[in-house]
């Protein structure tokens, strides 16, 4: 696979140094000279030109590539190259970095990106799965489906711990796609028992209802309910 990278900071160097160790081609592309650090990735192929202009992607070979990658540190700028990719040269998959969560309705189709990759976004959500237990996360969101996936660890007393998954019923447009059990993943089946401190990973359809999400986290960990107390005034002492 041959993929051009819009941005040599790095970000884009260090998707560089992954997709080379996998054995695919890579094209770095920056507009500044300070970021030619060619060394750092010395097994990909270089170019100093400023990615927004078709001049530059046409000698980076844009129109021969697999897959495009905006990975700038100014989401303008990755919007004009995932434009410029997907209608002037028939890119088949583009990848654009979002810097700003708020400019992340931007990137879709109408700007030529398949996939939006929101670093803010990311980093909450691996904070949020890595204090929350019996708590329902979103981890991402399939750009071009508009599917997503969640994770929830299942908590003490969980109601479907000990359950085989064939008895669970699962809420609409839910499908549960691996179970992750101290440390090691595996495909579930009809006949695996949930455990608790299992780690479920769920793709949820953009077809789904918020009702339905609360359905799967009442069914996992549903909320303990409030504790009764009653109030007791001082008692009159004997005459």
């Amino acid at each position: 696979m041959r993929v051009v990278i819009a941005g040599a900071g790095s970000v884009g160097r260090s998707i560089a140094r992954e997709l080379l160790a996998h054995g695919h081609g890579v094209v770095l592309v920056d507009r500044s000279p300070a970021a030619m650090r060619v060394a750092s990735v010395a097994e990909a192929e270089w170019l100093l030109a400023d990615a927004c202009e078709p001049s530059a992607l046409v000698e980076a070979q844009v129109a021969d590539c697999d897959v495009v990658v905006a990975a700038t540190g100014d989401d303008k700028v990755n919007l004009v190259v995932s434009l410029l990719a997907k209608t002037e040269f028939g890119v088949p998959r583009v990848v654009a970095r979002v810097n700003n969560p708020k400019n992340e309705w931007m990137f879709d189709e109408a700007w030529g990106v398949d996939v939006q990759v929101s670093t803010p976004r990311f980093m909450t959500a691996l904070v949020e799965e890595a204090v929350s237990v019996g708590d329902l996360v979103r981890i991402f969101r399939f750009h071009q489906s508009g599917a997503s996936m969640y994770e929830i660890t299942l908590p003490p007393r969980s109601p479907v711990a000990g359950r085989r998954l064939g008895q669970v019923a699962w809420p609409p447009e839910t499908v549960l796609a691996a179970v992750i059990r101290e440390d090691r993943p595996f495909a579930p089946s009809q006949d695996d028992t949930l455990e608790e401190g299992d780690e479920l990973l769920f793709v949820v359809s953009a077809m789904a209802q918020d009702g339905d999400l609360t359905d799967l986290q009442e069914l996992l960990a549903p909320a303990p309910a409030p504790t009764s107390t009653t109030a007791s005034g001082p008692t009159a002492a004997a005459p």
